[in-house]
């Protein structure tokens, strides 16, 4: 036995290390400073996005709430607290059910979220189109019904994509032993690679389209200029992702967690804080211009 718990034997020639049960042993824990600071951070995010619900509940008759498409920001508020929350998964030893979940939770949560300001960004087209003349009909497209039933189907066929995945090549607890010879670093193998590129390839997709037309509808009338919050929002959320995708290959292992917890939280707190933070600030601070005449004379901008 060596000072590591393992043993050392020798076979043709060469020295092999062998792991005992006494082995050390490494993952992201919520013991370690940089689990609990994660952690922390996920649950002040979720406490975050519990009490901008219940802002917008509360005032949910004001002009501001009404014009900000009360029911997509209640159900996009409830996305991101899923958000937040499922970065939770990441942290702690590695079990097969946390390994399953994670990355389709993780998916789920962001696809219904990206689809939420997509819908969103779409309605404020509509709307601007509908107020020209012979544009009235370009709302019927987009009812309360219709608004619901699309993000049902794009966060389906994450679902689907997700179901595949688990089905096919479920990722599963992997005890590699590659990074350090005198430890084993606990870890979820993905699986296949192919899953995981097509999960972060569509919440990608819907990103960067929900960025595009929100980009052009950035100088429609003030009255009409949530789109100017949007192009902001997802402008931080494309720039962690890409950012994240560099770091994540180059990071061994329970740092690679790390980095996309830390990726999770960094968007989701750019879209909670882009997206909601004018909007309460005005609620609770400038209620002279939560009035239906200011709304429609001068929008909702900082």
């Amino acid at each position: 036995m060596d000072k590591y718990g393992g043993a050392l034997i020798k076979y043709n020639n060469k020295l092999i290390f062998l792991h005992t049960a006494s082995s050390k042993t490494e993952f992201l824990s919520y013991h370690e400073p940089l689990g609990i600071c994660l952690t922390t951070t996920s649950l002040l995010g979720t406490f975050i996005c519990v009490v901008v619900l219940g802002i917008f509940i509360h005032h949910h008759s004001t002009p501001i709430v009404r014009a900000n498409n009360s029911e997509l920001s209640f159900l996009l508020l409830v996305s991101l607290k899923f958000c937040f929350l499922c970065s939770l998964l990441f942290i702690g030893r590695p079990r097969l059910w946390t390994c399953q979940l994670r990355h389709a939770a993780f998916g789920i949560s962001f696809v219904l979220c990206v689809s939420c300001i997509l819908v969103k960004t779409m309605v404020v087209l509509a709307v601007f189109r509908a107020s020209k003349p012979g544009g009235e009909s370009s709302l019927k497209w987009f009812g309360a019904v219709q608004q619901r039933g699309t993000v049902m189907v794009l966060t389906s066929v994450q679902a689907a994509i997700c179901t595949a995945w688990l089905v096919s090549a479920s990722p599963v607890p992997h005890k590699n032993t590659q990074y350090h010879s005198d430890k084993i670093v606990y870890e979820c193998a993905v699986g296949s690679t192919v899953g995981f590129a097509v999960l972060l390839g569509y919440i990608g997709l819907l990103a960067v389209l929900s960025c595009l037309l929100a980009f052009l509808a950035r100088n429609l009338p003030d009255s009409f200029n949530e789109a100017k919050l949007i192009t902001f929002s997802m402008l931080i959320f494309c720039a962690v992702w890409v950012a994240f995708v560099p770091a994540y290959i180059n990071s061994p292992g329970k740092y690679a967690d790390a980095v996309e917890v830390f990726a999770i939280l960094a968007s989701s707190f750019g879209l909670l804080v882009a997206l909601f933070g004018p909007i309460c600030y005005i609620i609770l601070f400038r209620t002279e211009r939560n009035t239906k005449k200011a709304i429609m004379g001068r929008g909702i901008t900082m």
